[in-house]
């Protein structure tokens, strides 16, 4: 039988009498497990590894510890945890049963804390790889060929804009990209969002005039025109390339939100918050007079302020 969990609002018991309440739970995304209780005493939250739970009761959780030792326990910092209030965390409100709000996950910290063995195990890897590399470089030649082709920047169609019923509104478009990936060809699924800008967002996408696109010799393929309503913008998250969603935010209405490391765009595909070095990148498009929509899936370097063309 599985142990039971600590519940918020639980009274908190030291080993010399009631020192608060539970008010947040702190789990791990990948196991699942409640890692630390957030314990509110005298004003301060603290987070205290379950380790430091003795036992567990219907309305009360009691510590091994004194009320002076929990005083030593770190103290909660918000700005470092992610809540289920602020995104989706799939599966675990319905299984540590809590509301939104009340469950806590680190906030991904990305190439940070990297053990130092990590460092050597790289090193000897790439002395490997050096001493390797005159034997496997005709096959690599061979394999990154299709690098070195010129952008593939034909328009796809991707679907009418009938499905745009309202103005500053993100509507997912998804479709099949057929490539050659070295000598294969394959399809693969992709998705593109538009929007129809209202003349405010129109003003914002805008800031610079009509926006220009090149090809890898630097000469212009096609002109965003700003008087075109309709805007469409990369499926991929310019911070690591990751899948965003349209979603209703608790204090910035609706927005396009990237559940990976939380960056928040709004309807002009500009940063409102998170660690996205860029706005959203906005892709060529044409409209038909029957409105088939039709885009250059163009792609940028993820995670540079600046636009880098790789594709």
């Amino acid at each position: 039988m599985a142990s039971p969990q600590p519940k918020i609002k639980s009274k908190v018991r030291c080993v010399d009498g009631e020192v608060g309440e539970i008010v947040h739970v702190i789990a791990d995304p990948l196991s699942l497990d409640v890692s630390h209780i957030v314990v509110r005493a005298n004003g301060t939250e603290r987070q205290v590894p379950v380790s430091a739970i003795g036992a567990i009761r219907d309305e009360s959780v009691e510590l091994t510890c004194n009320a002076a030792q929990l005083s030593g326990f770190p103290e909660l910092k918000r700005q470092d945890y992610v809540s289920s209030k602020e995104v989706e965390i799939p599966h675990l409100e319905n299984r540590i049963h809590v509301e939104p709000g009340e469950l806590l996950v680190p906030f991904p910290e990305l190439e940070k804390n990297r053990a130092r063995r990590s460092f050597f195990a790289g090193f000897i890897n790439v002395i490997g790889a050096l001493i390797g590399l005159p034997l496997v470089w005709p096959v690599l030649r061979f394999i990154m060929k299709p690098m070195y082709v010129p952008y593939d920047n034909h328009w796809i169609k991707i679907g009418n804009i009938s499905k745009i019923r309202t103005d500053d509104v993100g509507v997912q478009f998804i479709f099949k990209k057929s490539f050659k990936d070295s000598v294969l060809q394959r399809e693969e699924e992709k998705n593109h969002w538009m929007v129809k800008a209202s003349p405010e967002t129109l003003k914002k996408i805008y800031q610079h005039g009509d926006i220009p696109f090149y090809d890898e010799k630097g000469e212009v393929i096609w002109v965003n025109k700003q008087t075109i309503p309709y805007v469409a913008f990369s499926g991929k998250c310019p911070h690591l390339g990751c899948g965003y969603k349209w979603r209703s935010h608790k204090t910035r209405g609706q927005v396009f939100l990237c559940p990976c490391h939380l960056s928040i765009y709004d309807a002009a595909g500009t940063v409102l918050d998170g660690p996205a070095p860029r706005p959203l990148d906005v892709l060529p498009i044409k409209v038909s007079a029957s409105g088939d929509i039709e885009v250059i899936d163009v792609e940028y370097k993820a995670g540079r302020k600046e636009q880098i063309r790789i594709a």
